[in-house]
């Protein structure tokens, strides 16, 4: 009897040890989250804009790409109001072009071509648009904004949240970049969207650390 006691009292500690490790590391991983959000709001907060009559001048605006249709055949509301915004800065004149960059990584999803017809659709010459196919990513848009479409200053077009993250990956490769917002979602239809912000921060974070590199890359393309 005296064994099996202490052959519990040690299942105990092991078990109590491992549940320590595990409290731990789920603090450590909150803090971290924590830190990085910190990090990319206390950094981009002053080129963040949600005025025209304020926000800087850029020949370019990069428009971030989203699908326009969701699975449940209803309409993408952070499509629709990033090209609302997209639309009300070119005509404010404070963008002379609009570089879109967006998927199209199967013949079948084309979101630069969808986001140019609607832009079209909108009053923006043809002329005045410029297509990204390999924007698969945030860090593939903005990092090519650079490398192919040879722009150093650029002013994001997408969410509030979406721009923070675009300009801290901007700042990052040396680039000027401000962010327009566009008009945000419900917080009952986007908090998915907020929830899975915060690990994209993070992993933009490791990404940005451990040098990642768009998918593609490619020959420059002069916007003019």
């Amino acid at each position: 009897m005296k064994n099996k006691n202490i052959l519990n009292h040690k299942i105990f500690k092991y078990l109590f040890s491992v549940i320590k490790l595990g409290v731990l590391f789920v603090v450590l991983v909150v803090l971290g989250v924590v830190a990085v959000n910190l990090l990319v709001v206390g950094t981009t907060k002053k080129h963040i804009y949600n005025s025209t009559s304020e926000i800087p001048h850029n020949n370019v605006g990069l428009l971030l790409g989203a699908s326009k249709i969701l699975p449940n055949g209803h309409i993408n509301w952070y499509y629709k109001y990033r090209i609302d915004a997209a639309l009300e800065l070119f005509k404010s004149g404070k963008i002379d072009f609009i570089l879109v960059s967006g998927d199209n990584g199967r013949t079948s999803y084309d979101e630069p071509t969808t986001i140019k017809n609607d832009l079209i659709s909108g009053g923006v010459p043809a002329s005045k648009i410029f297509l990204d196919y390999a924007g698969f990513r945030t860090l593939d848009s903005v990092v090519r904004s650079k490398e192919i479409f040879d722009q150093d200053s650029i002013t994001v077009i997408s969410q509030k949240f979406h721009n923070e993250r675009a300009i801290f990956i901007a700042k990052s490769k040396g680039m000027k970049a401000v962010g327009f917002n566009a008009k945000n979602v419900s917080v009952s239809y986007g908090y998915p969207v907020l929830i899975r912000e915060l690990m994209a921060r993070v992993k933009m974070v490791l990404d940005l650390v451990f040098g990642k590199k768009p998918k593609f890359l490619g020959e420059t393309i002069e916007i003019k």
